[in-house]
């Protein structure tokens, strides 16, 4: 029993929805997104509500139901509101500034590593934190995974880049010479 596919979406005032041949579109304020759906769901606009049925309850379908109804509901909200997540640098040494479309970044490499924005995602720079934008949820996740990839936090001194918020298990350092 699918309890997210049952859930109805409302569609916000500003949010234009289309499906055609069973592909949605979703055109917003913010942009416009498209989807494919499985033929073995179907999807029905009645006003600003949509609701998702599946044509029976073997795995596939009920798995394929609650994703159809996500990928929906993400679209909507990316082309209304937006994602962004939020990236920080931590340790000596470590900076990360924007020159146009780049993002700069000194890591403790011998090199910097330079990271352009893309045409669905964007970045921008506050002191020592970085924040993703962009109106895609997957790609803006898988931008910032990107990033924090480039310097995974390490364990001992917490340096690197971490999500805010993320917390990062410390361990111990060397134990000092017995006695």
């Amino acid at each position: 029993m699918s309890r997210i596919g049952k859930k109805p979406i409302e569609i916000p005032a500003g949010v234009e929805v289309k499906l055609d041949n069973g592909v949605i579109t979703v055109k917003g304020p913010k942009g416009t997104l498209t989807q494919a759906i499985s033929p073995r769901i179907t999807v029905s606009i009645e006003g600003n509500i949509i609701t998702f049925t599946r044509a029976s309850d073997v795995k596939t379908d009920r798995s394929l139901h609650g994703l159809s109804r996500s990928l929906v509901a993400n679209m909507i909200e990316g082309v209304s509101k937006g994602f962004k997540k939020e990236l920080e640098v931590n340790g000596v040494g470590y900076r990360v500034q924007k020159q146009g479309k780049k993002l700069v970044l000194n890591l403790g490499y011998s090199h910097q590593v330079f990271i352009d924005d893309t045409d669905d995602v964007t970045t921008e720079v506050k002191g020592n934190v970085v924040t993703v934008l962009g109106i895609d949820k997957q790609k803006v996740g898988q931008f910032a995974a990107e990033l924090r990839e480039k310097r995974p936090p390490e364990p001992y001194k917490g340096k690197g880049i971490k999500y805010v918020g993320e917390f990062i298990r410390r361990k111990e350092g060397k134990a000092g010479k017995g006695k």
